[in-house]
């Protein structure tokens, strides 16, 4: 199967200066700033040739991007943060619960554990299984180490385009994190609130489901930890973006409970 979006950059509604890449199982993003790229996520390895199409859209190359922000170590989520970093001099952040993953991705086992099997959700829906089939295609299980990399505090504003600052939002990993850009009024939230579950198939705000989460109990309560931001646009990592605001998202989210 190809790359339906391989060539095609997606501004997202709302959200200056924001642009939505990846395929119709994961998202990742590009932030224009005055200084220059914050690429938000960073993919899977096939999906470079869209990044430098779409910055090239946007009379940009790879070399205007300054940062690489990682909201989990999941390997859907790094595959181009190495290439980046090495091709622009980029600086990859992430939380320092998840660095260990950027550094050995190809054992993700080693360092996280999903809390349920994927034998149940396949039993019950074999649709599921396009989700690794995906992955597999597109080099998901087999993302470069990421050689270089910078930590972050909770909270942290970082010095990159967009001025972002760092929410934690522990749950699906323990390096979760969220990112707001007040400038441009949006949330990225990972795979803390996604709006299109893969492993379930449903849609609409929601916690992404045990046999790709770490502690379920853990991500629900970190949806309180987005309550104090007021953001238009919601960003996931997963599904469309949401234009209610992230305090409808958390509300429905939360409604949606663990499956």
């Amino acid at each position: 199967m190809t790359d339906q979006r391989r060539t095609e950059t997606l501004t997202v509604r709302g959200a200056q200066g924001v642009s939505r890449l990846g395929d119709r199982m994961v998202n990742f993003y590009l932030v224009e700033d005055g200084d220059g790229i914050t690429v938000v996520d960073a993919g899977l390895p096939g999906h470079y040739r869209q990044l430098t199409e779409a910055l090239a859209r946007l009379a940009h190359s790879i070399s205007d991007v300054r940062a690489v922000l990682i909201t989990h170590g999941h390997p859907d989520h790094i595959g181009l943060a190495e290439r980046i970093r090495t091709e622009a001099g980029a600086t990859i952040w992430v939380h320092p619960a998840d660095a260990p993953i950027l550094a050995d991705p190809r054992r993700l086992s080693a360092h996280w554990k999903a809390e349920r099997s994927l034998l149940p959700y396949v039993i019950r829906r074999p649709a599921t299984l396009a989700v690794p089939l995906h992955l597999a295609r597109h080099g998901g299980f087999r993302p470069p180490r990421v050689a270089q990399m910078t930590t972050f505090s909770p909270g942290q504003t970082l010095a990159v385009p967009g001025r972002p600052q760092a929410v934690p939002v522990p749950g699906h990993t323990t390096g979760s994190t969220a990112f707001v850009f007040p400038r441009h009024g949006v949330i990225f939230t990972g795979d803390a609130l996604v709006t299109y579950d893969g492993i379930t198939g449903r849609t609409g705000p929601r916690l992404v489901a045990r046999a790709f989460t770490q502690d379920s109990k853990t991500a629900l309560a970190s949806l309180a930890a987005l309550g104090g931001h007021d953001t238009a646009v919601v960003l996931p990592g997963h599904g469309r973006p949401y234009p209610g605001g992230l305090a409808e998202a958390v509300a429905r989210a939360r409604q949606a409970g663990i499956s």
